[in-house]
């Protein structure tokens, strides 16, 4: 009797554990990482090479605010931001491509 329940239980346990090692993100090899950290650095001179509105409406909007919130963080008018964002992210791919080339 003892065997069978816990036979149950490490049954249990185990299918516990594979469902959240499949929740877990799988670790990236050392080559993904390499080329994770040379991208950002990529992305950081292109921002660091476009008008500095540009970059500060493409970080904020990436960070999760809201059309309001950047407006408001950037003394903008609400209506425009949508418009600016445009211009923004034509610039950067611009400056992307002269720097890097298309990918």
């Amino acid at each position: 009797m003892r065997i069978g329940l816990d036979e149950l239980r490490h049954r249990a346990r185990r299918s516990r554990y594979e469902a959240l090692a499949r929740l877990i993100r799988p670790s990236r090899t050392p080559e993904e990482i390499s080329a994770a950290g040379q991208e950002q650095d990529a992305v950081r001179q292109v921002l660091g090479g476009i008008n500095r509105r540009h970059a500060e409406l493409l970080l904020l909007r990436n960070r999760g605010f809201s059309y309001e919130e950047v407006a408001a963080a950037l003394k903008l008018n609400p209506a425009s931001v949508g418009t600016l964002l445009s211009r923004a992210q034509s610039a950067f791919r611009k400056e992307y491509i002269r720097r890097y080339g298309e990918k």
